[in-house]
């Protein structure tokens, strides 16, 4: 029973946990993506900051539309700090409230996080994400981001402690404990929780680790694992006395339980499972394989393009497009073969459009590019210089040089409509390109 809860079902409970965590905490780290490869926020500081209010009112819409607590931009030449509220202050090196922007701004890393008082409100403990904004560059010409309230993720860490009924808390590289629950006790660090301190450096130099150990004539059974996004690690807890009190109720539920009904409960656990896995999918933000987007945050960064353009009353435009004979390739050179041709194709019309351009992996080697502030000819225009590029740039695999052309489809957004609609469209237009041979582009 102990190698069971140990090998099984702490690890799938800490799986459980670690799933709902990357839901309900990525957000921030999203939004303030978005924020930092907003055009608008780099051509505004780009052209000398002139109207406060511009950047104010931005990021104030950030705050309520995303409901965060906060929103923020710290500008590097003007060392201006921005809020919805106004121009709070003026960031110091000598001031050591404002070491974290120095860390952020510094940081090999396009992202930092980190717990502190909220600027605008010194009684208020956040999570801020810190995202370094660039020019056309490269060079970093300021920090901007999102707080989100450390009791939100406090009554998180609540909720799964009274699902899971286990000790569900975080630490840090070092062992500092940096967020937990009612039931986590007064102890700081793992080396000052009693009989952790002995395995404190096992779990703290490895990804993930499983342990047990002795207390007060309990076994303590641990798990834990990295969260990548926040450089933290999710340590969950149960004793075993609660494990065998859990365990002595499930069992005698299942003694009851018909020879239908454990097939009805076989068929709802794959279910389950085939669930989570997909769940597990889902929220990897990018496709491992060519580096795009992948299609399941397509609809949230769609959304942000298209309020951005809206408010700045320029057009947006669409293009989704394919590889000329992608199985003809598959078939010759095999899926490594396949692979080396979406990676070096992808990574090919990466180098050649904006950061403001949005490539998504819509499925198999079919992709849909955003392209805010361009209309429809633009995009054209754009689509057409692209295709030129796949085409001069054959592929190596092997001894073979593998050449390659895209047949795409393009069109513009028009005002309220639905993304169904508009991949309709386009798709339409890609359709008629491919029906007039490979190598073409079609406008819807």
């Amino acid at each position: 029973m102990e190698t069971q809860i140990s090998e099984s079902t702490l690890p799938l409970t800490s799986d459980n946990i670690y799933s709902e965590i990357q839901r309900d905490l990525l957000k921030p780290i999203f939004i303030s993506s978005l924020m930092g490869h907003d055009t608008f926020v780099r051509d505004w500081v780009l052209a000398g900051e002139e109207d406060d209010e511009n950047i104010i009112k931005y990021l104030g819409e950030i705050q309520r539309r995303y409901d965060t607590i906060t929103s923020y931009f710290i500008s590097e030449k003007t060392r201006n700090y921005y809020h919805p509220s106004g121009i709070i202050k003026k960031i110091s090196e000598e001031d050591p409230d404002d070491v974290w922007y120095f860390q952020a701004r510094d940081s090999v890393k396009p992202y930092e996080i980190n717990i502190d008082s909220d600027t605008a409100d010194r009684s208020r403990l956040a999570i801020f994400v810190n995202y370094q904004v660039r020019d056309y560059d490269g060079n970093v010409i300021g920090v901007t981001g999102v707080g989100l309230s450390v009791n939100a993720v406090t009554s998180l860490i609540e909720t799964y402690q009274k699902r899971y009924g286990r000790t569900i808390y975080f630490v840090d590289r070092e062992g500092k404990v940096t967020l937990n629950g009612s039931e986590f006790g007064t102890a700081s660090s793992l080396h000052e929780r009693r009989g952790m301190r002995y395995h404190a450096t096992q779990i703290l130099t490895a990804p993930g680790s499983s342990i047990s150990y002795e207390e007060d004539g309990a076994t303590y059974f641990v798990n834990s694992r990295l969260v990548p996004e926040f450089g933290w690690l999710l340590i969950v807890e149960e004793n075993n006395f609660a494990a065998n009190d859990r365990i002595e109720k499930t069992l005698l539920l299942n003694l009851g339980i018909s020879l239908a009904i454990t097939i009805i409960v076989g068929l709802i656990a794959y279910l389950t499972i085939r669930n989570y896995q997909n769940r597990l999918e889902e929220m990897a933000s990018r496709d491992k394989l060519t580096g795009t987007y992948n299609r399941q945050v397509f609809e949230m960064l769609f959304d942000a393009a298209r309020k951005t353009c809206k408010r700045k009353a320029q057009p947006m435009s669409v293009m989704t497009f394919d590889l000329d004979n992608f199985k003809g390739i598959n078939d010759t050179y095999g899926h490594p073969g396949g692979d080396a041709v979406l990676r070096e194709a992808l990574t090919n019309i990466r180098n050649h459009v904006r950061d403001a351009d949005i490539i998504c992996r819509w499925g198999g080697d079919e992709f849909v590019i955003v392209f805010p502030e361009k209309d429809r000819q633009e995009a054209l225009s754009t689509a057409r210089d692209l295709a030129d590029h796949v085409r001069s740039s054959p592929v190596r695999f092997g001894r073979e040089n593998i050449n390659i052309t895209i047949s795409a489809g393009v069109t513009e957004y028009r005002d309220g409509e639905d993304i169904d609609t508009l991949m309709m469209r386009v798709d339409n237009a890609l359709y008629t390109a491919k029906a007039s041979g490979v190598d073409h582009i079609s406008l819807a």
